[in-house]
């Protein structure tokens, strides 16, 4: 027989000081609790004993703790609790972490008993980074290291080239690196698998090793540099409400703020007609910029349908 263990339905939330108090591991694993509960409608403690491998003991405290922070999240039924219609979320819950773990489990090493059974299916990437080469890059970033590597351009071919990286970009179709390129003396956007022979600068023994200021994130203007830009429905489009819905709008329109470096990359992606009186045919175009004159001195718009870097839309 269900019953409520809270017993009241005015139980306040706890507040976010009370949570801070709690170690970060335990933090973690009721998040997890929370998880299970608000998106598989249930969570038992021998799910948290499998994901964590903690003593039975811990596990029982964790799920005493979570039903003691938000009673009116949770009932107890048979070995597991349920979720109660009057829940209120603890934890920030990011829609794309949530979407990656009901599809790809809810962290590494996750164990067949509390994975993702949700059938789904996600369009593999045509390439993918060799994870040696990722390595050395991500630890560049995180020591500010410049690389030596050999890159392979679509213009010039394999070429030696000098960077300074600091962040990563998926430009929804591969991984980029961000990094400020000696050879061409300019914050630049490198595929990740067109690296090779990829080395700390200091290592290979050539050249200056230290980052200068001008190399440093803070001088990547187009990096630091915000765009807002105002998405409506494709004027052409002869249903324009459900493209409001498809994407979430607020009267008509959509307003995304990005980094000037992405811009070009998002348009392209959600094939957005960049051009003037939205003169892009075709049914892949169901969204519009309106406010195109936002593309101008953006490096990235360049990707952007019918948009030309001569100063107007094309």
């Amino acid at each position: 027989m269900l019953h409520n263990l809270c017993g009241a339905r005015d139980c306040a939330m706890p507040t976010p000081n009370v949570l801070s108090e709690i170690s970060a591991a335990q933090r973690q694993r009721l998040a997890f609790i929370e998880f299970r509960l608000w998106f598989y409608g249930q969570v038992s403690r021998k799910e948290v004993l499998d994901r964590f491998e903690v003593a039975t003991a811990a596990g029982t405290r964790d799920m005493i703790l979570y039903r003691d922070l938000a009673p009116m999240n949770l009932v107890y039924d048979r070995k597991v609790y349920r979720y109660l219609p009057t829940f209120e979320p603890l934890f920030a819950h990011p829609v794309d972490r949530v979407l990656a773990s009901l599809t790809s489990g809810f962290g590494a090493g996750e164990p067949p008993s509390t994975g993702a059974p949700f059938p789904h299916d996600i369009p593999a990437r045509l390439n993918q980074p060799d994870l040696a080469t990722l390595s050395m890059v991500t630890r560049a970033i995180s020591s500010r290291t410049p690389l030596r590597l050999t890159y392979h351009s679509m213009k010039t071919g394999a070429v030696a080239r000098v960077i300074v990286p600091h962040a990563l970009v998926d430009s929804g179709l591969r991984w980029h690196v961000r990094a400020y390129d000696r050879t061409q003396g300019e914050f630049r956007d490198l595929v990740l698998t067109r690296m090779e022979q990829v080395e700390p600068l200091d290592a290979a023994g050539h050249g200056l090793s230290g980052v200068l200021t001008h190399e440093k994130p803070g001088a990547d203007d187009q990096w630091n540099q915000q765009v807002v830009l105002d998405l409506v429905p494709h004027p052409a489009h002869p249903h324009p409400s459900s493209i409001e819905k498809d994407f979430g709008m607020s009267r008509g329109r959509l307003l995304v703020t990005l980094r000037a470096a992405t811009a070009g990359y998002v348009l392209r992606q959600w094939q957005v007609d960049c051009s003037p009186e939205a003169r892009l045919k075709g049914s892949e175009f169901r969204l519009w910029l309106a406010n195109g004159r936002q593309l101008d001195g953006v490096g990235s718009a360049v990707l952007a349908p019918g948009f030309s870097m001569h100063g107007s839309r094309a």
